[in-house]
């Protein structure tokens, strides 16, 4: 917040010296991995674009394209890097295949809540870890949102036990589609966000996961799928990342650099109040209609989240024998700040 402060304070003495807004020094063109009119492309991608512009005075022009548009939704990380685009929109989910350091970043089962995760991200560290990350890939990463905690699954079939996972045909990505092969023998499908409604809806899957409730109501999933099954273990939280190759970003001048990520950081924070507050909203909805909310017991969450911490465990220490020890240094680090958080955040009142 110390960042965001300083640059607001810059912000508002460069307006004042310049009296009218400038036109555009930097100009990018900002694909995302979902289509325009997402909650995550008005919320994370949109707001930053407006975030931008008012610090800078209209020197930087975020150009937000929706999920096709320019390039395909699941290929953004990889058109940054081609130097296709500008910048791009998306989230490490898509890249756990690619290297599964990223499960961290994107959430998983057993893994932290959006304010300890957010809090190990600007606080503790975890930012950085990130950064270094991207930098491996030749990018440079700004956070420009974090999610609240997601629905498990809109269904056809009730989801009540592990039983009821078996051979189950489920929507997901990232670590959880992992988990859900490897321990409870269900089958996981990745699609693209705009195919995930249709595919559902003709019943090609069983299940599909997305977002926090208030991002899945304008999908129309409720209105698909008879069951919501809550809470989301397995995806605690997430992060959606505006990413940026690092000569881009060298030409960047040095007086906008810090006020873009000064609207990242402000985004993020103003992009997660506006989910605590929606999803609260669209829940009671959900009540109030057709739909059948079955929220799962104790032991059951707890069996998920020790499989998502065993798999992520196994799975960096695979990494360390092959010689690659980064993600078990992420991954501990992770770890101890969560406990840490488990153990001395009792005094929060939660309510």
């Amino acid at each position: 917040m110390k960042t965001l402060i300083r640059a607001l304070a810059a912000t508002v003495i460069s307006a004042c010296a310049a009296g009218s807004a400038a036109a555009a020094e930097v100009t990018w063109r900002v694909p995302t991995s979902v289509p325009e009119g997402s909650p995550f492309y008005k919320n994370f991608l949109e707001r930053f674009a407006s975030n931008t512009k008012t610090l800078t005075g209209g020197r930087v022009e975020i150009q937000p394209f929706g999920a096709g548009v320019i390039v395909p939704a699941l290929k953004v990380f990889d058109a940054v890097q081609d130097g296709v685009v500008e910048a791009g929109h998306s989230t490490s989910s898509y890249l756990v295949n690619q290297n599964p350091e990223n499960a961290i970043f994107s959430g998983f089962p057993g893994g932290m809540g959006p304010d300890a995760y957010k809090a190990w991200l600007y606080e503790g560290g975890g930012r950085q870890k990130l950064e270094k990350l991207r930098a491996h890939q030749g990018l440079k990463t700004m956070i420009v949102g974090i999610g609240s905690s997601e629905i498990m699954a809109h269904a056809n079939k009730p989801i009540r036990n592990a039983e009821d996972l078996k051979n189950l045909k489920y929507r997901t990505s990232g670590p959880w589609a992992e988990v859900m092969r490897d321990y409870f023998g269900a089958v996981p499908t990745v699609v693209p966000p705009g195919e995930t409604y249709t595919l559902l809806q003709r019943k090609g899957v069983d299940a599909v996961e997305w977002a926090p409730p208030s991002a899945n109501m304008p999908e129309g999933f409720h209105q698909a799928a008879k069951y919501i099954v809550v809470p989301g273990v397995h995806q605690p939280t997430f992060m959606w990342e505006v990413v940026v190759k690092q000569e881009t970003w060298d030409k960047v001048p040095a007086d906008l650099k810090p006020l873009i990520e000064a609207a990242a950081e402000l985004t993020t924070q103003q992009g997660l109040d506006s989910f605590y507050d929606a999803d609260m909203k669209a829940m009671a909805k959900y009540r109030s209609g057709r739909n059948e909310i079955i929220t799962l017991g104790p032991e059951f969450v707890k069996q998920l989240s020790d499989a998502g911490n065993d798999w992520m465990r196994k799975t960096a220490e695979a990494q360390k024998a092959a010689g690659k020890p980064d993600m078990a240094e992420v991954l501990a680090d992770y770890q101890a700040y969560h406990e840490r958080w488990k153990a001395e955040s009792g005094y929060l009142v939660r309510n």
